[in-house]
């Protein structure tokens, strides 16, 4: 890893630390998606009594094509349920400790326990009647 990743990596954390403390800046709502590795998933669920996480990888077309449906309800729900994305090929521990087989996968989270699930693209409607039936 160059320094410059190292760099961008301490950036990342620090940022992430900041946003699940409480510390952001003013005015600043976890209106997006937050990358996650399996060593910052539990402090986020910990952090968030509702999460939505996005199981992917960056060569999955079918994660690209819901990533702009997750963007959105991240700042359509922002302050109700946190969004995090975690990459699968990064992650692979933690996909197969939750049975990770397919992707995109999303996982809903509440109190850091897995109450609803979907596997595969779906559209907008559908992930947010998962998201509804637990808020």
């Amino acid at each position: 890893m160059s320094e410059e990743d190292r760099e961008l990596e301490r950036i990342k954390l620090r940022k992430l630390k900041e946003l699940m403390s409480g510390r952001a800046e003013a005015g600043e709502k976890l209106d997006r998606p937050v990358h996650l590795d399996e060593n910052e998933f539990r402090e986020f669920l910990r952090r968030h009594p509702l999460v939505l996480v996005d199981f992917w990888a960056p060569w999955c077309g079918p994660c690209h094509m819901i990533a702009p449906v997750i963007e959105e309800l991240a700042r359509e729900y922002a302050g109700r349920v946190a969004f995090a994305k975690i990459d699968v090929d990064r992650s692979r521990r933690l996909a197969m400790k939750l049975g990770i087989m397919s992707i995109p996968t999303l996982i809903l989270f509440k109190n850091g326990k897995p109450v609803d699930m979907i596997i595969g693209a779906q559209p907008k409607p559908a992930i947010e009647e998962m998201i509804r039936r637990h808020l």
